[in-house]
């Protein structure tokens, strides 16, 4: 689910009647308000929605909830950003302008200048550099990166990348990043996941390059399925990764997909629903339906959690998987998290006329 980045002027008090309304919206079941629950507040992770009603909320955890929504780590850093802001803080500035420590920041202007030999002369001089992670804090995700998560340009701060960035990635893996295999994977993901290295010709060039340094090409699968980045899913599959339900669903594989479902998690079975219904996979999705798959749950964290697979399917104009929803008992009056609106709303949004008018007379 995107954060909700805070405005410019953001006011303490403001957030602080959000976290009490959020208690409100608890106290009366609201199904919405479970989802963001469980998505911002790491104590609710896992939890049904029956769980999280059942819970006893305080107003410290509502005001977790609301700091995590921000893109904050807790209510207390969201305060001091809001009360004491430093440069850093500037949300409005690209990520590498917010670098505050003038060894890092170098580093970074050198790997986006495609300074191969700047940057390993660089590093030698400073070799704990690879090691080091620096924190961007009101972002969705990027917030604890290391230098060579910088080279996948995402979150974009440039728009492109050097022509020889796969030779600038290795010499930061041969400079140390190697030894850091939670940083590759971090890395991958972002590549995977990211525009600017597959329009810039190099997002398969960089998944192998990472992958036979030891990432884990299936870390790689998940960024990758709902951003539809089909290349560097094949590519992940090429280099190991595993054809999981998710995967499968995702590609249209209908009998990889049934051979899957009979081992696959609850989580991965919602997954792959979320994943069938953003891609019109009429057939997975009716497979999982069978399977007796909820249509009525909003899709997991990183899956565009903020809403449901009937507003997938409606906002991407897959009418017969719609179609295949409503028949099932799909609810129209879910809205989604973020914008609050119903399935109907995104077709009409999305422009598909025929999908919207189909939805408002089931609606009657």
């Amino acid at each position: 689910m995107p954060v909700k980045g805070l405005p410019p002027n953001a006011n303490l008090d403001h957030l602080k009647y959000q976290a009490k309304d959020l208690l409100k919206a608890h106290a009366a079941r609201d199904p919405q308000v479970a989802q963001r629950i469980r998505e911002f507040h790491p104590k609710f992770e896992k939890s049904t929605d029956n769980q999280i009603f059942k819970a006893k909320l305080r107003l410290s955890d509502a005001q977790l909830a609301i700091a995590r929504e921000r893109g904050f780590a807790s209510w207390t850093r969201l305060k001091r950003h809001i009360e004491k802001p430093t440069p850093a803080d500037n949300l409005q500035v690209k990520h590498h302008e917010r670098i505050e420590d003038p060894t890092f920041r170098s580093a970074v202007d050198l790997l986006d200048a495609g300074d191969v030999e700047g940057l390993r002369k660089h590093l030698k001089k400073h070799p704990d550099l690879v090691k080091q992670h620096v924190m961007f804090e009101g972002g969705n995700y990027f917030r604890n990166p290391t230098l060579l998560e910088f080279s996948a340009e995402n979150p974009i701060r440039h728009g492109k990348l050097p022509a020889n960035i796969v030779e600038v990635v290795k010499v930061i893996l041969e400079a140390g990043a190697k030894n850091n295999k939670a940083a590759m994977n971090e890395t991958l993901g972002l590549v995977c996941s990211g525009r600017v290295p597959r329009e810039c010709g190099v997002q398969v060039l960089m998944i192998e390059l990472l992958c036979s340094y030891g990432a884990d090409s299936n870390s790689g699968i998940g960024p990758a399925l709902p951003h539809g980045e089909f290349e560097a899913v094949a590519a992940l599959i090429r280099n190991g990764a595993r054809v999981n339900l998710a995967v499968a669903a995702t590609l249209g594989r209908v009998e990889d997909a049934r051979r899957a479902l009979a081992s696959a998690s609850a989580e991965d079975r919602l997954r792959a629903l979320a994943m069938a219904a953003q891609f019109g996979r009429t057939d997975i999705v009716r497979l999982l339906l069978d399977a007796g798959e909820n249509p009525n749950r909003y899709n997991p964290t990183g899956n565009h959690s903020h809403s449901t697979p009937l507003h997938q399917a409606a906002v991407a104009g897959h009418f017969d998987t719609v179609r295949l929803f409503v028949e099932r008992g799909a609810r129209l009056d879910l809205k989604d998290a973020w914008f609050d609106g119903t399935p109907r709303g995104w077709a009409e949004y999305a422009g598909h006329k025929e999908i919207a008018e189909y939805l408002r007379e089931r609606e009657k």
